[in-house]
């Protein structure tokens, strides 16, 4: 598993855009790809024509695919003729180490902490330019927020997020301040999101505090505190957070609940932390 998870840091592979995969030539896989990425939480069921025109596939190509797709059990037709994700997908997904692998050791920590706070305990790793969610315990009664298990999130202005990203490889962490800042002059900038210098200076600080603290006014205002959670390798494989109603909880009173919670994980995976300094009072005779 530790194995597995010192790449958590690596880009994926890019995905040829929508115009390249229906040209000649394309791999059948990168083709058949294209189609399970047009499910989205917005699009769960999608029909034949909608799955060729969006992966921009011909009809024919789209329909031999597709029901290759639906043997081996990655989609599921329904009794409308639409189709939905298979439930194969799911039981291989579940082999993941950076996913189950993570979420399995970290679940108890996770109780844990959600007995405490009683709203939103979240875990995510890194997938490219975002947050992954692989899991959130929520109690009926919590704020509401906009992501769900298997979502993704934004690394840059997210909690979960700018900790995955504080922690990048350099050379990984330019490229992907590129992407998510780039300079103003860049077509296409995303309006929404932090400009490149400020980014660095909050990555900054996420790097010396060992915690990102992020408010948010939408879906409903909360305050999130997440920490890094650390493999056998040193490297940090995911990140933990609490999201709470900003007006409830001061922040600073929730950064123990996370670290300690963290650091627990990540000792449970095999991370050893360097000394804290900390003076061990020495037993006194007959205790």
């Amino acid at each position: 598993m530790e194995a597995a998870m010192a790449g958590a840091g690596r880009a994926p592979v890019a995905v040829p855009t929508r115009a390249a995969r229906g040209l000649p030539g394309t791999p059948v896989l990168v083709r058949a790809l294209s189609l399970l990425a047009q499910f989205t939480e917005q699009r769960r069921a999608l029909n034949l024509s909608e799955l060729s025109r969006q992966a921009g596939l011909a009809p024919a190509t789209a329909l031999r695919l597709v029901r290759h797709l639906t043997e081996w059990g990655a989609l599921e037709r329904l009794e409308d003729g639409s189709y939905v994700v298979g439930v194969r997908l799911w039981e291989i997904a579940s082999l993941s180490p950076r996913g189950h692998g993570v979420r399995q050791i970290a679940l108890p920590y996770l109780e844990d902490l959600y007995e405490v706070t009683r709203h939103h305990v979240l875990l995510a790793v890194r997938e490219g330019t975002d947050a992954v969610l692989i899991d959130r315990l929520s109690s009926r009664t919590a704020t509401e927020v906009a992501y769900r298990v298997g979502g993704r999130m934004p690394l840059g202005t997210t909690a979960v997020g700018q900790v995955l990203l504080a922690h990048a490889a350099p050379e990984l962490l330019e490229e992907l301040l590129f992407q998510l800042a780039p300079p103003p002059s860049a077509l296409g900038a995303d309006a929404g999101s932090l400009p490149a210098t400020q980014l660095r200076g909050v990555l900054a600080n996420v790097r010396q505090s060992g915690v990102a603290v992020v408010r948010r006014d939408h879906p409903s205002r909360t305050v999130s505190v997440a920490a890094p959670i650390y493999a056998a390798t040193a490297q940090v494989v995911a990140a933990l957070s609490i999201v709470v109603p900003d007006a409830q909880t001061p922040a600073h009173e929730l950064v123990p609940l996370v670290r300690a919670a963290a650091r627990a994980i990540s000792r449970s995976l095999g991370y050893q932390a360097k000394a804290s300094g900390a003076w061990r009072h020495p037993q006194r005779r007959g205790q």
